[in-house]
């Protein structure tokens, strides 16, 4: 789903990243920095996000370049999913962000539920293990792979978090307006068939 020039950009600026950490020869390190530079030109180039934007969110880390991980909740009740309304967009996701340093996928799972939807869940198992830039979403800066618990809820009542707008539970037919940078219908498509099949394996990119 990913247009080729952004994977390209990206994997220009992990391997200039990791040339820039591990190298001794100045003059190495310096042909590393301008293929940096030139990754940045390119997104810069396709997206219209300015160069020092680009700086602060695209070449902002340091040492070898791993994916980021986001963590989402999901938890079904009478054939609906909870969804809880970003704050940042007023749009529609899953409960769920970066994950943590410290806890557990599962841990970050139902924290993420409890601080943006009230309610207490037990995460049961991992349902699916995505590549964001296998599916609908728009270009991103970062190579993000997303995690999906199915979880249970034990206790609360819905409440808005810090986050958070609103939350509520939506059938597959009734989904309201979805932050797609963070959850595609065609993703939560998938994730119904989990509600419906207690057995099914895990999906995964």
């Amino acid at each position: 789903m990913e247009p080729k020039w952004l994977t390209w950009a990206k994997e220009i600026q992990s391997l200039s990243q990791a040339g820039i950490a591990y190298s001794k020869d100045p003059f190495d390190i310096e042909r590393f920095e301008r293929l940096r530079e030139l990754s940045q030109e390119m997104v810069s180039e396709y997206t219209d996000v300015p160069m020092e934007k680009l700086k602060e969110l695209f070449a902002n880390e340091t040492g070898y370049q791993t994916p980021k991980v986001d963590v989402r909740a999901v938890i079904f009740k009478e054939n609906k999913v909870l969804l809880v309304r970003e704050m940042l967009d007023g749009l529609w996701s899953l409960p769920g962000g970066w994950a943590d340093i410290g806890l557990s996928p599962s841990e970050n799972a139902a924290k993420e539920a409890f601080e943006e939807s009230g309610l207490t869940v037990e995460p049961i198992r991992l349902i699916a293990a995505m590549d964001k830039k296998c599916h609908p979403h728009p270009p991103g800066g970062y190579h993000i792979y997303k995690l999906f618990f199915l979880c249970e809820h034990r206790e609360g009542e819905l409440k808005t978090g810090y986050e958070t707008l609103d939350a509520g539970f939506f059938a597959l037919d009734e989904l309201p307006d979805l932050s797609v940078g963070r959850i595609t219908e065609s993703q939560l498509k998938i994730l119904f068939e989990y509600c419906w099949d207690s057995n099914k394996q895990v999906y995964y990119d």
